[in-house]
């Protein structure tokens, strides 16, 4: 069994800037890749909005020069994912996909939080080339053309008031006869001149695939059934998140959502595990927050470890 200093589940711009700070402390840190290794900017083109690029870059090199940084600083970084992990036992045991066995004096989590899809296939097909989940990061590339938003909650509303700063004209998708959002952010939504509204409908198809970018929609009437083309650029996704917290219910405090509750920085509610990024953020949801995040849980983990014996003698004591 492999021991370690500091093990980091998960490889974002989270992940991957706490490996970068514990490689930097000298902490020797396993960063474990995970289902999604680099995150969701690998599923992005042009970062227009990371400090740094004056002229954007692709989201997928900007990962690429995170972790040669991260590994140029003596993080070692593996290929594989976490099945099991047991955090009542100190150290942390954590067991492999390949039934390899690790063992962490301190734990960063930065799973993330994947974003929930249309399941249509050519949603999918079509992300980062007009298919979108984040309006605050590629809004600015839709100036003066149609787009769509699907949904009908807080989240969509903000997104396609947002979009309004942007787009030509907003048409919201929604599959209901009414909002799920409050009342506030319907009031907002209705009141803005861009925003369109189509309601008790879904979309069964983004055009155009063998094109490779957004040139319209086929929008279902799940009443009647009947299908209708709208031509927009773009297609933003508001349906929500689901946070990678499968490992670690039953082990941690998580909120309604699942989301991990973090306090006093990074803190978990277990003694020596950290969370980082989206999961442990279901408001920012930025790669520079999810960086910085990841900053801080590393240096929370350095600190964990300079007092960890008297943190031992701390428990020991109190089960007794």
């Amino acid at each position: 069994m492999s021991e370690r200093n500091v093990v980091i589940i998960g490889s974002g711009p989270a992940g991957l800037t706490a490996a970068l700070y514990a490689a930097r402390a000298n902490l020797k840190p396993l960063l474990i890749e995970g289902l999604e290794a680099g995150g969701q900017l690998m599923l992005t083109t042009m970062v227009e909005n990371w400090p740094g690029f004056r002229e954007g870059i692709m989201g997928p090199d900007l990962m690429a020069e995170i972790r040669a940084q991260a590994e140029r600083f003596g993080a070692e970084i593996l290929q594989s994912t976490v099945s099991r992990v047991d955090l009542s036992v100190r150290p942390f045991p954590l067991e492999l996909s390949d039934g390899a066995r690790i063992t962490a004096d301190a734990l960063i989590i930065a799973t993330g939080a994947s974003a929930r899809w249309l399941d249509i296939g050519s949603d999918r097909r079509l992300s980062g080339h007009g298919v979108s989940t984040c309006a605050t990061c590629d809004g600015y590339f839709f100036r003066g053309r149609p787009i769509a938003v699907v949904g009908g909650g807080d989240s969509a509303m903000e997104e396609a008031i947002y979009l309004t700063r942007f787009a030509s004209k907003v048409t919201v998708i929604h599959r209901r006869e009414s909002l799920r959002a409050s009342k506030i952010m319907q009031d907002k939504a209705f009141a803005n001149p861009k925003i369109e509204f189509v309601w008790d409908s879904e979309i069964a198809e983004v055009k155009d695939v063998q094109r490779g970018e957004v040139t319209g929609v086929v929008v279902r009437n799940l009443k009647t059934g009947a299908l209708h083309d709208l031509a927009v650029d773009g297609v933003f996704i508001a349906i929500g998140h689901t946070p990678n917290t499968t490992l670690f219910r039953g082990q941690l405090d998580l909120d309604e959502t699942g989301y991990i509750v973090t306090g006093q920085g990074t803190r978990t509610s277990v003694p020596g595990v950290f969370a980082a990024g989206d999961v442990q953020d279901h408001v920012y949801r930025q790669a520079i927050t999810a960086a910085g995040s990841g900053c801080m849980a590393a240096i929370d983990a350095e600190r964990y470890l300079e007092h960890l014996p008297a943190a031992a003698d701390t428990q020991a004591a109190t089960a007794g």
